[in-house]
Parts: C-alpha cells; sequence; structure tokens
C-alpha cells in the first residue's frame, strides 16, 4: 500500500468508529427481511432465498453458527441464523455433523445451500474471522461488519478475504454488510469480497468496502474466466487502492455505486469481461475505469456516470484508462428488472442506505431511501412429479457427439457412468447434494429426462432442479427420480441438480430425450 494510503487510514478508522459507537439497534422484525428482495444476478437461475421457510435460530458466538449447520437435517434444509455480537477466533471452533463441514477460526459454508446468516439486536461483528463460501449455493449474508481478516501474520483467516467465494458457488446475495480493512497487503490483509473458480449469480448490494488495498476481484487469474453474472448496487468504496473490482471475464452490471478515493484504480475490466457501468458517482479517485495491469483487454459499456474530480492516466503498456472520456467498446444485454438512481443524487441515498445497521433500507429509484419491500414470489417453477413410465426413442445421452460433466464427485465414481448404458456404473455427488449434465458440441432438443438410480439408491433422491446450462435458467423442479418433463428447449447442456436428499444420492443413468 502506498504510503499516502496509509496515513489516511488513521482518520478514516476513527471516523469508522466513531460511527459505530452511534449504531442504532436493528429490530429482530427488521431483521426478518434478510431472505426477501434478493436483487440483481441473484435473482436469476432461479433466485436466492436462503433459509427462507426453515427454522429460525439465535447464535451469539461462530461455534453457535457452526452447530445450526451442523443440527439440521441435511445439509440442504433452509436455516436462518440470526447473530449477534462479535464472533472471533476465540469463540469459532469446528463442528461435525453430516449435514455440514466447517472450520476453526472460518465462518465455513461449505458444500451446503438455502442458509441465510443476519445480524440482529445490536449488530453482528466478526471480528479478524472472514466468511468462506465454498461448492454451494442459495446463501444470503445481510447486516453484518467483517473487519480486518488477514492472510498473513496473526491470526489469520479465509486467505485473508473478508467474504471469498470458490469453487462451484452458486446463487449468494449478500447485502447491507460493511466489509473493512486497516491496510493493504503488505500489513497482511487481502480482498473484501473475492470471487473465484466457477462463481456465478452472485449479487452484493448497499453494502460499504473501505480501508483496503483490495476491494475484491471476480476471478483468480487470467485462466480463471469462469465466474461471472455479477451485480453491484448502491454500495460505497472508500479508500480502496485497487479491484473495484477487478474482473477476469464474465459480465457484471455495476450501478449507482459510489467510489470515493480510489487511490491506484478502480473497475479493471480484464481478460474478456464485459461490465454495464451506470449511474455511478466517483469522486477524488484515479483511473476509476479500464484495463489495468494487463494487456488482455477487458470491455464496458458505460452511461449516466459522474466524474467528480477523476485524474487519468496516459495510456502507455499495461495501463489502459477508459477516460478521460470514457465510452462504450461493448454491449450488455441486462436479464432482470432494475430501477436506476440519478447518478448526482447516489452519495446521498448510498450514505443512508448502504453497510449493516441501516435498517435496511433500500432505493426505488426516486432518490429517496425507502424501507424493505415485502416477501417476492419464489422465483422457481410450480414442482413438477415424475413420470415412472419409462420413454420411448432415442437416448440422446448415448450419441457418439454426447459428453457428461457436474459438482464435485465421490471418490470411485465418474460424470461418465450416467451416459454409458451400465446400470451398475454411478456418479455420485461428495456430499447430500449436486449436480450431474450432459452436453452436446452443438444445440440439441431436449424436452424430458429419465434419471435412473444405481440399484440400492431408490428412494435416494429428493428435491431437484432441472437447469439449462446454456443460461442456467430453470426448466422444472420437483422431487425423487425418474421420467422428467418440461418444454422443449434447444441447448447444448442440461443439468440436473439436487438440492435435497434422503441418504447418498446415487444416479446410474442420466438419458434424455428429444419426444
Amino acid at each position: 500500500m502506498r504510503r499516502s494510503v496509509a496515513l489516511r487510514l488513521s482518520a478514516a478508522l476513527a471516523t469508522g468508529a466513531l460511527a459505530a459507537a452511534g449504531t442504532v439497534a436493528l429490530s429482530t422484525s427488521q431483521a426478518s427481511a434478510a431472505a426477501t428482495g434478493a436483487t440483481g444476478y441473484a435473482t436469476q437461475n432461479g433466485g436466492t432465498t436462503g433459509g427462507a421457510g426453515g427454522q429460525t435460530v439465535r447464535a451469539t458466538t461462530g461455534t453457535a453458527i457452526h452447530q445450526a449447520l451442523c443440527s439440521r437435517a441435511s445439509s440442504s434444509t433452509p436455516l436462518t441464523i440470526q447473530v449477534e455480537g462479535t464472533i472471533n477466533h476465540g469463540n469459532t471452533s469446528k463442528v461435525s455433523g453430516s449435514s455440514c463441514n466447517t472450520a476453526a477460526g472460518v465462518i465455513e459454508l461449505k458444500q451446503i445451500s438455502n442458509v441465510t446468516i443476519v445480524g440482529v439486536g445490536n449488530g453482528a461483528v466478526f471480528d479478524q474471522l472472514g466468511i468462506h463460501i465454498r461448492e454451494s449455493r442459495n446463501i444470503i449474508i445481510q447486516n453484518v461488519t467483517v473487519r480486518n481478516v488477514k492472510k498473513s501474520g496473526s491470526p489469520t483467516s479465509n486467505g485473508g478475504d473478508a467474504i471469498g467465494m470458490e469453487s462451484d458457488v452458486r446463487n449468494v446475495w449478500v447485502d447491507h454488510v460493511t466489509l473493512e480493512a486497516s491496510g493493504g497487503e503488505s500489513e497482511g490483509f487481502d480482498g473484501l469480497f473475492d470471487m473465484k473458480d466457477n462463481t456465478q449469480y452472485v449479487t452484493l448490494s448497499y453494502s460499504i468496502l473501505r480501508n483496503s488495498g483490495r476491494g475484491g476481484l471476480i476471478g483468480s487469474s487470467e485462466s480463471d474466466t469462469s465466474n461471472g453474472y455479477v451485480t453491484f448496487h448502491h454500495n460505497l468504496y472508500e479508500n480502496i487502492d485497487s479491484r473495484a473490482p477487478l474482473l477476469r471475464g464474465g459480465i457484471a452490471h455495476i450501478y449507482n455505486n459510489h467510489y470515493k478515493n480510489l487511490n491506484e484504480s478502480g473497475i479493471n475490466s480484464r481478460a474478456g469481461a464485459r461490465a454495464k457501468v451506470d449511474n455511478n458517482y466517483f469522486e477524488d479517485s484515479k483511473d476509476v475505469l479500464g484495463t489495468f495491469y494487463t494487456d488482455a483487454a477487458g470491455y464496458w459499456q458505460v452511461s449516466g456516470n459522474i466524474f467528480d474530480n477523476v485524474t487519468w492516466s496516459g495510456r502507455s503498456g499495461d495501463t489502459n484508462p477508459a477516460g478521460p472520456d470514457p465510452q462504450s467498446n461493448t454491449t450488455v444485454s441486462i436479464p432482470y428488472s432494475y430501477s436506476l438512481d440519478g447518478a448526482s443524487c447516489v452519495p446521498n441515498v448510498v450514505s443512508q442506505t448502504a453497510g449493516a445497521n441501516k435498517g435496511l433500507k433500500v432505493s426505488d429509484g426516486s432518490c429517496t431511501p425507502q424501507n424493505p419491500g415485502p416477501t417476492p414470489t419464489p422465483t422457481d417453477p410450480t414442482p413438477t412429479p415424475t413420470d415412472p413410465t419409462p420413454p420411448s426413442g432415442t437416448n440422446l445421452s448415448l450419441g457418439s457427439g454426447a459428453g457428461a460433466d457436474g459438482s464435485s464427485k465421490a471418490s470411485g465414481t465418474s460424470y461418465g457412468n450416467v451416459r454409458d448404458g451400465n446400470m451398475s456404473t454411478y456418479w455420485s455427488p461428495s456430499g447430500s447434494t449436486g449436480s450431474i449434465s450432459v452436453k452436446w458440441g452443438s444445440a440439441t432438443g431436449v424436452s424430458k429426462i429419465n434419471i435412473r438410480e444405481a440399484s440400492g439408491s431408490a428412494g435416494a433422491i429428493g428435491s431437484w432442479r432441472v437447469l439449462n446450462g446454456d443460461t442456467g435458467a430453470v426448466l422444472t423442479s420437483g422431487s425423487g427420480a425418474g421420467v422428467i418433463s418440461f418444454p422443449k428447449t434447444s441447448l447444448k447442456k442440461v443439468t440436473f441438480e439436487i438440492t435435497g436428499s434422503n441418504g447418498t444420492p446415487r444416479v446410474a443413468e442420466f438419458e434424455t430425450y428429444a419426444q
């Protein structure tokens, strides 16, 4: 971190301390909004509802959070954990159980689904302790503060990330949180909000990211481009050196954010990433948009942004700022509805809504903060029962042009076993939930699949969803193995996702049919 940034940190942290001292308690009724109102890309791919509809428990230690995860009937049983107090290394131990995979010194949301963590009462602070989401889906984190997580020095947690996501993560909504550090990499800190290794359909909204060398990234390297479909809106990035965020591949929608004191660079789109950057307010900052520190170009579509006292470097080598007059060099289509506040009122709106303990207030595009809205209608289709009658016609999964892939697999099993015509071989997920896909090199019309369980495993598959693997759209959902029908869809990949099970699911054959 540059010396000038370090000097500013002490004043910024003093201001933050005064703000924290004046925090207003959040009532339990306000916290109940945790499972409602996801926005942006988190509304796609079936939506993000977290622990809605499940049990609600209270936790005042990290160990209690882990105990709540491990006490569920399964790793996908919906659960809301209301957190109050300070969570730290001293009160966060590993807990074991069939529905969890936890670790000491970090809040570990690993190989699970359908969980909400929400701060209540006088607030929740994760002090020097990160939140790690891995091989999980449908997660909500709301109204918490995560601060001073280190990757070096003592104590360390979560690789130095305040919130980090990696390895086949889907549908995460992080809302009204405060993520902060007190220095950069040389002081032992890393990113505040990182996504890598196939993390998709994420929204960060109404949050504060401040006093850090690195705001966050999408993709850990130029070759890690499997991430994307991320929305950033109504967030405050303040006193950040760079990565606000760093995008490697994928698509990001960045709107109505307030950027203040970005010291080296801001939105860094590279390695083919495409960012739609709308109605943001950039203030007292440098090189707020462009491709930096690489010759692997990224792209952006810009409109309605305000650049207030922003300085721009000249283009040279690996420094390719979009300014001083940023112009669009791509187009990005956004699949969800949203309301834009005018850029001129963004600093005021964000100051009243962003961060933990702000009453979960939001904006409806009128430049006036609003209380959180009502519970939305679920986005998944009505569950479809399976049909015991075997389908007729050609099993497209057995064609020479077909292949298979999926989420993590149990030892001794293979993705290809689901399309070998052999009922004695099978794929099984490494946990109680997971997904398996059949794919083709060109678009193929599919309207029916047949999921056949291995011998001795009948009835293990519980709830499921069938997804268009090209777009992530939910084609249908239901429970139990068998024949599943849906409107005929032309696609290159169809995915069967197990979201609940009664034991260890084993898929012997994943048959696909045109009719």
